[in-house]
């Protein structure tokens, strides 16, 4: 993944929620269809072969991407601009399903428009997603995300731009249970975006 990461966890997810969400960044102006081409390509996330590229059909891609029979897809999103994304959904800890979008390698205007798509469409998905982390330049890339958002246990040696869990994972987690937090239903939302009052 880039630098630069937003990254969602869902419980309970099937092809349908791969049908939703992709649905929804496409009406947020962020496609799996490459603007000239308007091929749809698989990118290989293992290191035997990383990076290569396999075309498939939008079917073929929603029910990879529902994680029936792979433990993760990789593919790219492209924005109006011509620029894209990497976005990775893998099979994570406890039942739990992440999302991850790879928003360092856009351009600034493009990564702030990419940032509100996929907020606003893990917004949509609430009841499913257990919290998200958004960091802009992925400075806590080492961080152990899942660890955080899905067990409320993983320390934080530093904070990203914004990080949402359930309340109870926050009341678990021993930085963040004596923090202060926005309530955003059904979130705790806390970072430097909350702190720096954004």
């Amino acid at each position: 993944m880039g630098a630069g990461f937003f990254y969602a966890y869902h419980l309970g997810w099937t092809r349908q929620d791969a049908r939703t969400l992709l649905g929804d960044l496409e009406a947020e102006g962020l496609r799996p269809t490459h603007p000239v081409t308007g091929r749809i390509t698989l990118v290989s996330l293992d290191s035997p072969s990383p990076g290569a590229r396999s075309p498939v059909t939008r079917e073929q891609l929603l029910s990879l991407a529902g994680l029936q029979r792979l433990h993760e897809v990789g593919f790219r999103l492209w924005t109006g601009q011509g620029h894209d994304l990497l976005v990775r959904i893998r099979r994570a800890r406890a039942g739990a399903v992440a999302v991850e979008f790879s928003v360092g390698e856009l351009p600034e205007p493009g990564r702030e428009h990419a940032v509100g798509a996929i907020r606003r469409t893990v917004g949509r998905a609430s009841a499913l997603c257990i919290g998200f982390v958004v960091d802009r330049v992925g400075a806590t890339a080492a961080t152990d995300w899942d660890g955080v958002v899905i067990e409320g246990a993983a320390p934080l040696d530093s904070w990203p731009d914004t990080v949402a869990v359930r309340d109870e994972t926050a009341s678990r987690h021993p930085q963040l249970a004596v923090m202060e937090a926005v309530e955003m239903s059904p979130w705790k939302v806390f970072g430097n975006e909350v702190l720096g009052g954004v």
